[in-house]
C-alpha cells in the first residue's frame, strides 16, 4: 500500500479524533470498568469522563482561553491525568514539565511557552515547586494551582452553569489538527525547544502502539515512566484510555513499591527502562512477592543485552517483551518490535517502522545507505511533530522540504526493515581516525556475565584524539576487575573499539525517565582526562 494512502487510512480509522473525544468514547465503551487506580482513589471510565468535564469547567472559570498553554509540573498521579484532560477538553495546550527542573529551568519553559496557568505539585522528593519559582520573573503566568490543595479542590466548584456549558462547547470544538501538547526537549544542544504535537496524530500513533504491543481491555498497567515524557503520558495513560486498560500511576521509581503493587494489584503490563528490570532481577531471592501476573513489558535504550530479555522472560515470567524507538519529535514512536521476535532481535534492534511511517538511514547528502550500513535515521509520516513552538528556523532545520524528520541518530536497517540504532551523531567519538559508536561497544560489554549496566563515553587523549572510557555497574554479588574485563573486551571487539579505561561504579547517573546521563559522566571523567 502506498505510504500516503496508508497514513490517511490510519488517521481515518482512529477510534477518536481528539484526546477529549477518546475519553468520551472510552466512557461509552468501557463504562464502569476501572480506568484509574491511585491509592484509595478508584475511578471507572465513566467517572473519569465526569471528572474531566468538571476540570474543564474549572479551567474555563479560571480564565483559560482556547489555545492557552497550561503547564503541568508534578509527579505521576490521578490528578495529573485529570488536570491534563480537563485543560485539553477546555481547548488548552498542555506543557508537561520535568519534575527535576530547578527554578530557572522552569522559568525558561514557562516564559518560552507563555503558559497562562501552572498546575504544580506540593513538595515532592525534596523539591518545593512553589519555592523554586519565588522571585522569578514570570510575566505571562496568570494563575498557579497546587494539586491536592484547597485551590485544586475548588477549581471545579467555582465553575458556574455558564462555565460548564462553555466547557461542553469547547470539548466539541477541539479538532484533530489542534495542538494537544508542547513537550520540551532536553536541551542537550542549547536551550530546550518545544515540540508541538496534535490531537489526531497522538490518537493515531498510540492506537497503533497499543495494538502492536498487545495492550488490551482489562490489562492493569503500572506506569513508572514519568508523565512529562511521551513514554509515560502517551504510551502510558493515553494508550490505556484508548485500549480500555486500567491506569496505575507510580510517582517515582521506587522498586520496592513497584514489586508491592505488582503483587497486590496483579499488574499485567510494566513498561520501563532497562534499569527497572535489572532492579527487579536483582531483588533478594525467596521474597514473598508474586510477580507472575506480569505478561507484557516494553523497554528500550541504546543498550539492551539479549541476556536481559531472556532473563525477563525466564526469571520474571514476562511472556511478551518488546522494544521500540522514538523521539519527542516523532510523537514518541517510530519503530516497534514484534511479539514473535527472538530475544537477540528484540535486544539488538528497535523493531520495524509502525504502519504509515517511513524510515531511512541516509548520508549527509540524503542518499539512502545500503542495507546494513549506518547513516542518519530520518523519519516521515503522520507521527512527525507539527514543529517547534514558534521557532520556524529550528523546525526547518529538523524537517526538510520533503517532510523527512532528521533525528540526529545514527542507525542501520537490515534486510527485514529492522532498525538498529548505532548512536547519536553527537555521541560518536573518533579514536585514531576510526569512528567509535558507544552503543555498539556497550552492547558487547553488556554481554559480560559480571556487568549489570554500562555506559561508554569518549574522553580526550593526546595521541589518538579521543579514547573510550567504560563506566561499569557490576551485577550484585559479582566482583569485576577492570584489567580482566579489558582483556575480555580485547577478545570480543576490534582494538580501536576497546575502551582505554574501565571505571567501576556503584550506579550510573540517570534522569527521571531512567536514561543514563552521559553528560554527567563526561563532566566527571572527561574533565579528569583533559587535566592529565
Amino acid at each position: 500500500m502506498d505510504a500516503d494512502v496508508q497514513r490517511d487510512e490510519i488517521m481515518r480509522n482512529a477510534i477518536a479524533a481528539t484526546i477529549p473525544e477518546a475519553v468520551s468514547v472510552a466512557a461509552e465503551a468501557f463504562g464502569n470498568s476501572p480506568a484509574l487506580v491511585d491509592g484509595a482513589l478508584r475511578l471507572s471510565f465513566a467517572e473519569l469522563h465526569a471528572e474531566t468535564d468538571c476540570a474543564a469547567a474549572g479551567f474555563v472559570a479560571a480564565g483559560l482561553q482556547p489555545g492557552d498553554r497550561v503547564a503541568l509540573w508534578a509527579p505521576n498521579s490521578a490528578a495529573w491525568i485529570v488536570a491534563c484532560l480537563g485543560a485539553q477538553a477546555a481547548g488548552g495546550v498542555v506543557v508537561p514539565m520535568n519534575t527535576r527542573l530547578k527554578g530557572r529551568e522552569a522559568q525558561f519553559i514557562l516564559n518560552r511557552s507563555r503558559a497562562r496557568i501552572l498546575v504544580m505539585a506540593r513538595p515532592f522528593l525534596n523539591m518545593d515547586y512553589e519555592r523554586e519559582l519565588e522571585g522569578l520573573d514570570l510575566p505571562h503566568l496568570a494563575n498557579r494551582i497546587v494539586l491536592g490543595s484547597a485551590d485544586w479542590a475548588a477549581l471545579s466548584e467555582m465553575a458556574s452553569p455558564a462555565d460548564r456549558s462553555e466547557a461542553a462547547l469547547r470539548r466539541a470544538g477541539v479538532l484533530a489538527g489542534d495542538a494537544s501538547d508542547i513537550l520540551f526537549t532536553s536541551g542537550t544542544t542549547g536551550q530546550p525547544k518545544g515540540v508541538v504535537c496534535g490531537h489526531g496524530q497522538s490518537i493515531a500513533v498510540f492506537r497503533t502502539w497499543a495494538d502492536r504491543v498487545g495492550l488490551a481491555a482489562g490489562d492493569r498497567y503500572l506506569i513508572v515512566n514519568p508523565f512529562f515524557h511521551t513514554f509515560g503520558y502517551k504510551a502510558g495513560w493515553l494508550a490505556c484510555i484508548l485500549a480500555g486498560a486500567t491506569i496505575y500511576p507510580q510517582a517515582s521509581l521506587d522498586v520496592a513499591r513497584v514489586i508491592e503493587r505488582i503483587d497486590s494489584e496483579r499488574i499485567t503490563v510494566l513498561p520501563g527502562p532497562p534499569t527497572l528490570f535489572h532492579a527487579l532481577l536483582a531483588r533478594p531471592p525467596g521474597g514473598a512477592a508474586n510477580l507472575s501476573s506480569l505478561r507484557l513489558a516494553v523497554t528500550g535504550a541504546a543498550t539492551v543485552a539479549p541476556s536481559l530479555i531472556e532473563r525477563m522472560r525466564k526469571e520474571l515470567g514476562i511472556a511478551r517483551v518488546l522494544t521500540g524507538y522514538g523521539l519527542t519529535e516523532s510523537c514518541g514512536v517510530v519503530t516497534l518490535s514484534d511479539a514473535a521476535d527472538s530475544a537477540a532481535r528484540v535486544a539488538t534492534s528497535c523493531g520495524r517502522a509502525i504502519p504509515g511511517v517511513e524510515v531511512r538511514c541516509v548520508d549527509a547528502e540524503m542518499r539512502e545507505m545500503p542495507t546494513g550500513q549506518a547513516g542518519e535515521v530520518v523519519v516521515r509520516g503522520y507521527n512527525v511533530m507539527q514543529g517547534y513552538f514558534e521557532d520556524p528556523a529550528a523546525t526547518q532545520a529538523a524537517i526538510d522540504a520533503d517532510g523527512w524528520l532528521h533525528t540526529g541518530d545514527v542507525g542501520r536497517l537490515d534486510a527485514d526493515g529492522y532498525l538498529q540504532i548505532t548512536d547519536r551523531l553527537k555521541d560518536m567519538y573518533i579514536s585514531g581516525g576510526f569512528n567509535c559508536y558507544p552503543a555498539e561497544i556497550e552492547r558487547i560489554i553488556a554481554e559480560h556475565p559480571g556487568v549489570a549496566q554500562v555506559a561508554v563515553i569518549g574522553v580526550p587523549d593526546e595521541r589518538l584524539g579521543e579514547v573510550g572510557c567504560a563506566c561499569i555497574v557490576p551485577r550484585p554479588g559479582i566482583s569485576v576487575v577492570s584489567d580482566e574485563l579489558l582483556a575480555w573486551c580485547r577478545t570480543c571487539m576490534a582494538n580501536y573499539k576497546v575502551p582505554r579505561e574501565i571505571v567501576i561504579c556503584a550506579n550510573l547517573p540517570t534522569n527521571a525517565s531512567g536514561k543514563i546521563l552521559k553528560g554527567e559522566l563526561r563532566q566527571t571523567h572527561g574533565a579528569r582526562h583533559a587535566s592529565q
